[in-house]
C-alpha cells in the first residue's frame, strides 16, 4: 500500500464518519439505517473503524438518492465523493 492509498483510505473513512453523523442526526433515519443494514447500535459503536461498516453506511445512503443528496449537501461534499468513498472502503 502506498502513502497515497493510505491517505485515500483515511479520507474515505473520514467522509463516511461525517455521513454517519448526519445519518444519526434524525431518529427516523437512524432507525432505518439500523433496520436496513442489519447493524445494531452496539455493533455500530464497536465497528466504526472497520471499512466494511463504513461502506455499509454509505451504501445505505446510496440506496435512497434523496438521502444521498441531502447528506452530501449537509456535509459539503458532492454525492459522487460519497460513492467513491464507498468503493474505496470496499476494496
Amino acid at each position: 500500500m502506498t502513502q497515497g492509498d493510505t491517505n485515500a483510505d483515511s479520507d474515505a473513512a473520514a467522509l463516511a464518519l461525517r455521513a454517519l453523523a448526519w445519518t444519526l442526526g434524525e431518529e427516523d433515519r437512524a432507525q432505518r439505517l439500523l433496520a436496513l443494514t442489519g447493524l445494531t447500535a452496539d455493533h455500530l459503536r464497536g465497528a466504526l473503524g472497520e471499512p466494511a461498516t463504513l461502506a455499509a453506511i454509505l451504501r445505505f445512503l446510496e440506496a435512497h438518492e434523496p438521502d444521498l443528496v441531502a447528506c452530501a449537501e449537509a456535509i459539503g461534499s458532492p454525492p459522487e465523493a460519497l460513492v467513491t468513498a464507498r468503493r474505496k472502503l470496499e476494496v
